[in-house]
């Protein structure tokens, strides 16, 4: 697989861990960052970006990004033990850990943000935390406008100021007075304009969009025509089959079966959604070029998790196809060159990628693998293979251009077999045609062995 490079040219000076000169600078600027802006979204499509070649949403800013930064095009998570899929997909990446070796609200686990406290960064977030408060509390020393939970009205968000306690008690709950989008952009912003401390800063701007409710504010609920907009290549009115979670509460968003009609006016939504926070995405980058440290500062944009929205019969992101595994991720900022990869990796594979990249030690516990020898241009494969779980019933693994599905519901097996080169909307099951039997087989067991060394411990023992 190929990773196009180009050299990015940055022109100011870089300061240190703990402000002291760094050693890592360079006759053209900083060779390695000093800060971190995290942007995060909420269930959003891996494609759901103009620049990566989407058809319809408009992305201005996220556009500039993949310009000025480094795309991971095949970036997944592994999946979820339970419906509310972002909250091990968060864990996962906080904890630096695979889908069974952390703890959902992250108890015993030390964190990316509370990792960097500890080594002498000014940590801030906004926005939405779905793993606890004892999580957050000591991962953050500081924050605003704190959302504890996984969905609400985006026009009505009951947010938190910081605790230094840590408490976060509910008479301390306000109902934030903007659309969500504009409130934690509105607290980053802040953030970035008052920063005048002498520490790095880690700073995690925690959207709930595009989530439902898919409410766009204003101009944006109108910026998409339903009747102009493409159905997905897989679309279809119902899945094929049970995949034992067809009635979750995403699926019942739409009525079964799915209408052209209605998946349009879902996607209008999402898209409306989707430029919305882009939007916003712009004011904070903005607001940080704005700034003294902008040219030390890592851009970091990623999502927790897809979203089908009509694609095989589906609206949510309970399953493994690839609208709902794979997710965004660019970083642009020092050292970072531009280009794109289409390596296997995950996204937890950050945790360990951003302490190489800010020269701190990753800490004992930390299983993911650092991305930088991609960003540098010395590997192009990524992982050999990547492994995937859905609570008991469905699981994967890909390797190169296969991807097989393994569903188990109510005691019936079904298969599904993709060459995702030729068919990347996993259109065609190939899964009973003779000529790949060779391929299926040898999936099903590398699956089994991938399974059992993530710690599966719904495998036979």
């Amino acid at each position: 697989m190929q990773v196009w490079i180009l050299t990015i040219a940055v022109a100011l000076h870089v300061w240190g861990l703990g402000g002291e000169e760094s050693s890592s600078r360079g006759p053209q600027g900083p060779t390695r960052p000093r800060n971190v802006l995290f942007l995060f979204a909420d269930d959003m499509q891996a494609e759901a970006i103009a620049a990566l070649g989407h058809p319809v949403v408009k992305t201005p800013n996220l556009d500039r990004l993949v310009q000025e930064g480094f795309t991971f095009r095949q970036c997944y998570i592994m999946g979820s033990v339970m419906p509310a899929v972002c909250v091990p997909s968060r864990a996962m990446l906080w904890g630096g850990r695979g889908l069974w070796k952390v703890p959902t609200d992250l108890a015993g686990t030390m964190t990316l943000p509370q990792w960097l406290r500890e080594h002498g960064f000014e940590t801030f977030v906004t926005g939405k935390w779905h793993n606890g408060r004892p999580s957050l509390a000591r991962s953050f020393s500081q924050g605003a406008a704190i959302f504890f939970g996984g969905m609400g009205d985006h026009f009505k968000v009951p947010v938190f100021d910081f605790d230094p306690t840590g408490k976060y008690p509910p008479s301390a709950r306000r109902i934030g007075e903007k659309f969500s989008s504009e409130l934690f952009a509105d607290a980053a912003i802040e953030f970035l304009r008052d920063y005048r401390g002498e520490k790095p800063f880690f700073a995690l701007v925690s959207f709930t969009a595009p989530h439902d409710p898919r409410t766009p504010p204003g101009e944006y609920a109108r910026m998409y025509s339903p009747e102009a907009i493409p159905l997905p290549g897989n679309f279809l009115p119902e899945h094929p089959f049970d995949n034992g979670e067809l009635r979750v509460r995403d699926e019942l968003l739409a009525p079964f079966p799915r209408t052209p009609e209605i998946i349009r006016q879902h996607l209008a939504d999402y898209y409306g959604m989707i430029s919305h926070l882009d939007a916003q995405i712009g004011r904070i980058l903005q607001t940080l070029q704005q700034t003294p440290f902008a040219a030390e500062t890592l851009v970091v944009f990623a999502a927790d998790n897809g979203l089908a929205v009509g694609q095989h019969g589906l609206l949510g992101k309970q399953n493994l196809y690839e609208h709902s595994i794979r997710v965004p991720l660019i970083l642009r900022g020092p050292g970072i060159s531009r280009g794109q990869s289409q390596a296997l990796v995950y996204l937890h594979d950050l945790f360990p990628t951003l302490c190489e990249l800010l020269g701190v030690p990753v800490p004992a516990g930390v299983e993911a693998q650092s991305l930088v020898p991609i960003l540098r241009g010395s590997d192009q494969t990524g992982r050999p293979n990547l492994v995937f779980a859905y609570r008991s019933q469905q699981r994967a693994i890909r390797q190169g251009d296969w991807k097989l599905i393994r569903y188990r519901v109510e005691g019936k097996e079904t298969l599904q077999l993709f060459n995702l080169r030729e068919d990347p909307e996993e259109k065609v099951n190939l899964a009973d045609d003779p000529r790949y039997e060779t391929i299926r087989n040898s999936l099903l067991s590398l699956l089994e062995k991938e399974l059992e060394a993530a710690g599966d411990p719904d495998l036979p023992r």
